[in-house]
Order: structure tokens, then sequence, then C-alpha cells
């Protein structure tokens, strides 16, 4: 390792003194848990939070969160910029508080990154709750947060304030064309794919209008009935950190099981979001893309994960304990394949995007 671990560090060169760039080892099957923690590691309002909250933490007291700021910590305050770290203290309490990764099969790297970050939400809430929190854990501003955005009727934490966005539940109805909106918290957006499209293509058709008829009938508080209506998402709210998840596993009824979706989907590195509603804030806001997570493998239930992060305008690329740093050209091959026939078998599963920060 140190041959390899010195060869990084040189082409890391230009990373600023405080930064580190730290494998993870795994324990198995724990690559959907490593190529998620290398993502938000790399999301520096989440990380800077989390170390914030680690100075912070109450004694005595271990849960996923301080499990998770304890690894933040070992990592950022490393004598040497690269190498290798076991995460063992926080892959024991996620098997110790979800029955659901502590097998060894194949996990899901966005079900992990769900659960993750929803469960910190809730340790923060019910510190904040307990008069445990201060200035780095939750604050008390701001409406309570709920739908499924986090667990939510505490006040709105770091967590929160880094990931939530909301977003307006329109449906009208074909009578009377009374149109009842609902709003609805989330952490992350999951979106359809489609061969040969775009992120922006998948989140205009997260936002298209579906009709509601048959047997799915929308009841009508005016018509005091069920009507046909037409009911649409559309963003009310942009997070600060955008996490989208493409819908890569899809039941197919024919088949009895799930299918990867190999479709090719464009990411692009800066991203403005269009289906917002009328009065949202930030809507020509930019985000800028800084990490993927990849699945690589041809089914839902094998393969491995992989994750690829921008830190200081470079790409660094994870596979556990290996790292390297590669070209921005290099994500290009995580797009897709354009047909069902291609070969490749590494593809984009979760972006995240960071919101650019407003010019003064």
């Amino acid at each position: 390792m140190g041959g390899a671990s010195s060869r990084l560090e040189k082409a890391l060169g230009d990373l600023p003194d405080g930064e580190h760039v730290f494998g993870l080892e795994n324990f198995g099957n724990t690559c959907y848990c490593n190529s998620v923690l290398q993502a938000l590691y790399f999301c520096q309002p989440f990380r800077k939070r989390v170390l914030e909250y680690a100075e912070a933490m109450p004694g005595g007291r271990e849960n996923l969160l301080t499990c998770l700021a304890d690894l933040f910590v070992q990592i950022s305050s490393q004598k040497r910029k690269t190498g290798v770290i076991a995460p063992r203290k926080f892959v024991e309490r996620l098997r110790q508080d979800n029955e659901l990764f502590r097998s060894y099969m194949h996990q899901d790297a966005h079900e992990f990154l769900n659960y993750l970050v929803n469960e910190c939400a809730e340790i923060l809430e019910k510190e904040a709750r307990e008069g445990a929190g201060d200035g780095a854990g939750p604050t008390a501003e701001g409406p309570p947060p709920s739908g499924n955005g986090g667990a939510g009727r505490g006040p709105r934490t770091f967590v929160h304030e880094t990931f939530q966005g909301k977003l307006v539940n329109e449906t009208r109805c074909l009578c009377c064309e009374t149109v009842t909106c609902r709003d609805e918290h989330f952490m992350d957006l999951s979106v359809d794919v489609e061969q040969n499209s775009s992120i922006t293509a998948c989140l205009k058709n997260f936002s298209s209008t579906e009709t509601l008829n048959m047997n799915n009938k929308f009841y009508c508080d005016s018509c005091c009935t069920l009507q046909e209506a037409q009911k649409r998402m559309r963003i009310k709210e942009l997070p600060q950190v955008l996490a989208l998840h493409l819908k890569r596993f899809k039941y197919i009824e024919q088949l009895q099981r799930h299918k990867k979706l190999t479709d090719r989907v464009l990411f692009p590195f800066d991203l403005k979001l269009c289906n917002t509603t009328d009065d949202a804030e930030h809507v020509d806001v930019p985000y800028q893309l800084f990490a993927v997570v990849v699945h690589v493998g041809s089914g839902p239930n094998h393969g491995h994960y992989v994750s690829a992060v921008k830190a200081h305008g470079r790409w660094i690329f994870f596979d556990d304990e290996s790292v390297d740093s590669i070209d921005e050209r290099t994500l290009y091959s995580f797009f897709g394949s354009s047909s069902e026939f291609a070969s490749g078998t590494e593809h984009g599963y979760i972006l995240l995007y960071e919101r650019v920060a407003e010019e003064a």
C-alpha cells in the first residue's frame, strides 16, 4: 500500500493541507456503505456540521450519528494525506440498529443512504427534545419537518438544512376544476430512467401530469365524491444538497423478479432545475455535481458499488480500499449503455449536487 499511497499523495499534491483521502476497508459486502460514506464525507457542508457536532457530542452515548462523527474525525485527523481506514465501529452499529444490513447479501446503496440520513435526523431531533442539542446540533428555527423527509415533528436539524427540500403535490379535479395542494418534504428524489435520456428529462418526467381515473380516482372535497383528476409534483423548496436516485432496478411482472436497467442517462456537471413552482425560491441557482455512487454489475442482487467524488476541483475514485485520481471524462462511462446489448456494467445510481452559492 505504501507505494500506491505515495503515488496518490503525489497525484493529489495540490489538495489543501487539511484534506484527507482515505480508502475504506470492506467487511465482506460493505461496498454499498463505503461508497455512500465517501460521498457524504466529501459533501462539504454536511462534513462541516458533523465535525462540529463531534466537538459538542454528548459523552457516553453511542448511536449511528456518533459513530459517523467518530469516523469523520478519524479521517480528518490523520497525519498522512492518504491511506486506508477500517470503519468497523460504524458498520457494527449499523448492523446492530437495522437488521436489513446484518446479512452478507448484496445491499442497496440508496436504501442505506435513505436510512442513514433519516436516522441521523431523528437522533438530532431526539437530542434537541432532551435538551442535549446545542449550536452544532439541531436548530429550533423554521417549521417542523413533515412528510417523507425525516421523522418529523421535531426541530429543523442540520441534516434537514443540508438535504431537505419541499415538493407540492397539485391535484386538479376534472369535474369542478378545484386544485388541491399538499406539501411534502423530501431528503432525496427517486426518478425513473428512460433510454438515451438525461437527468433533466428524468426530472421533467418526475413532474409530468398524471391522470387519476378508473380505480384510481381522486376524492374531491368540493364534489364530495370520487372524481377523475390530474396530478403533478413540483419542487417548491430546493435543498442545499440535492440527492438524486436513478431507479435502475425495476420489477418485471413477466419475469417475477427485478431487472437492472442499463439505459444511458446523461448527468450534467452543472444542473438547473426547471420543474419548480411559481413561488419557489432560488429558482435560477445552479447546482454542481460533486459525487456519483456507481453500481457495477448486471443485476440487482449482486454486483459492486464504487464512487467518484470531486474535492477542490479534482475528481477522486473510491473502490473500497483502492483510491485513484481520475479525469473528469471518466464519469462519462457511468452514463449507461445506449444499447441493451452493450457490455458496460458501470452505471450512475446516486447523484449528489450542491447548490452554488449566490454572489453577494
